[in-house]
């Protein structure tokens, strides 16, 4: 933010509809806002909770907290309300700014936050004063850089993955973190000061924030689109001339179905990035015709800020002898050690053997916030377990098979059977539940509740599925509800995911969808 707003000064950094700052604007406004957030007690390693779409705001509590070595903690505007106290409290955030569309969530919260000293909400509350507006926060401070310093290893950002145990986890990225990523913004992304980047995934995920931030390591043009909605893009990249972006598969899906997508103007583009959950090959051939630009997946995860392997654009061959690396996610990046290690044995395994994926770099993450624990059990002697299973193919290229945890991947969103078990078993007819992933050809993956009742004790799939809503982000929802006598088990007590998932993979190559 420093160099740009000299270097760059009168260039546009960011567009979200009418609203557009240059680079100089931007860093004024983050200055306010770091002295804002000081007023209100914000210090260094502080954290300043987010909730809201993606807008020009996140960017200016983002880079206000890093201009006082804060962190921003970005919360999942999917979640449900008492989600959202519960990151708000496990952070510790003293300052909490919350979005319009969010004044619902807000009320049901204020009262269970007591380390939050400051509300802030962006075009105020609408019946409670006592809230300050976003512009009457940010306006009453001058533009002036309170000028701390940070450290490699201070921590930037914070996000929340889904717990594995039931609780989310504060993902603590680090300032080495991100320079690790950010050289492939210029290296393989081929980012530069003149590319017009589409920022239309989340801005809580690694994917929405980590791609944002590195074109604007290089200084290009951000176009903010607030919340996915497929036409509203397609239409967006003509008119912005958007040079880059980054698409979860089930998106690129739904563009394609946009009416007149195939005379729709594509002609600026350069790359669109793909990950986050696998992709048909139909979707990928049809995505390569209709966009007619370079593509690139990429394979990474929140604790690696991001991207970790990529398969390039020249391996997408769709009718020639390559064809099969369309399955493949590619090879590791830039600066990125990989390996694929037999758990039982501690050793590497061979060619074309199914082991776990585990990373060393630069990018993996500082910790788990306080869940050391958790930590120790993820990052061992440097090498980051990444949870997925998979096997590399002679010339080096890695294949995702399986998933050594139980992690449902729905739409690009991860959902633990953990984290939806726990919350299901508050209700009054369940004795024991598992949930597992089940096919689904618009969304990948969705979650399926194998419930065992309580006796004598009456309830229906849609009693359990409406529950569910009322303390789960709807993407984590089960769609269905199937029953059981009993869930099979080890003999330590470990419910047997693997064989109640067996009968609807059937048949398929992969255990991934």
């Amino acid at each position: 933010m420093r160099n740009h707003a000299v270097e760059l000064s009168g260039k546009v950094a960011l567009v979200q509809g009418e609203r557009v700052l240059t680079w100089r604007e931007l860093y004024a406004r983050a200055c306010q806002m770091a002295q804002a957030l000081r007023a209100s007690g914000i210090g260094a390693e502080d954290r300043v909770a987010f909730l809201d779409k993606n807008s020009i705001e996140h960017f200016e509590v983002f880079y206000g907290s890093g201009l006082l070595n804060a962190v921003s903690c970005d919360i999942n505007w999917r979640l449900a309300p008492p989600e959202v106290a519960y990151i708000v409290n496990d952070a510790r955030a003293k300052v909490l700014i919350v979005g319009q569309d969010f004044v619902p969530v807000l009320d049901a919260i204020a009262a269970d936050l007591p380390h939050t000293k400051k509300i802030v909400v962006i075009g105020g509350h609408p019946t409670n004063p006592k809230y300050e507006s976003y512009e009457s926060f940010i306006g009453g401070h001058k533009a002036v850089d309170p000028g701390v310093q940070s450290a490699p290893n201070d921590v930037a950002f914070q996000l929340y993955s889904s717990g594995t145990t039931g609780r989310p986890k504060g993902v603590m990225i680090t300032n080495q973190n991100f320079l690790g990523l950010l050289p492939t913004a210029i290296d393989l992304w081929k980012f530069d000061s003149n590319a017009n980047n589409l920022i239309a995934m989340p801005l809580f995920h690694i994917g929405g924030a980590g791609w944002a931030t590195a074109g604007q390591y290089v200084g290009c043009k951000s176009i903010i689109q607030r919340e996915i909605d497929p036409a509203g893009i397609v239409a967006l990249i003509g008119a912005q001339r958007v040079t880059h972006a980054f698409f979860v598969p089930v998106l690129l899906q739904f563009m394609l179905l946009v009416p007149g997508v195939d005379k729709a103007d594509f002609s600026s583009l350069r790359l669109i990035a793909y990950g986050a959950s696998p992709i048909s090959e139909q979707v990928l051939e049809a995505s390569l015709r209709t966009f007619k630009c370079e593509f690139c997946q990429v394979y990474g995860l929140t604790e690696t800020t991001g991207v970790v392997t990529m398969l390039m654009h020249e391996d997408h061959d769709l009718t020639g002898p390559k064809k099969h690396l369309l399955r493949s996610c590619g090879k590791p990046a830039k600066g990125v050690e990989l390996r694929i290690i037999d758990n039982d044995t501690g050793r590497a395994v061979g060619v074309g053997e199914v082991g776990e994926i585990q990373v060393r770099s630069q990018q993996v993450m500082k910790g788990y916030w306080n869940m050391p624990e958790e930590t120790a059990k993820s990052i061992v002697n440097g090498w980051f377990r990444t949870g997925d299973a998979g096997y590399r193919d002679a010339d080096g290229y890695v294949y995702i098979f399986d998933r050594v945890k139980d992690m449902i991947v729905s739409g690009g969103e991860n959902v633990y059977p953990a984290e939806v078990e726990n919350a299901l078993m508050k209700h009054p007819a369940i004795a024991d539940v598992a949930v597992i992933g089940i096919p689904d050809e618009k969304w990948g993956e969705v979650p399926m509740a194998i419930v065992v009742r309580k006796p004598d004790v009456a309830v229906t799939e849609q009693e359990i599925i409406d529950f569910s809503r009322e303390h789960l982000a709807g993407f984590k929802t089960p769609k269905s509800v199937t029953w059981a006598d009993a869930l099979p088990r080890n003999p330590s007590g470990k419910i047997l995911k693997k064989d109640l998932r067996a009968p609807y993979w059937e048949g398929r190559t992969r255990q991934v969808n």
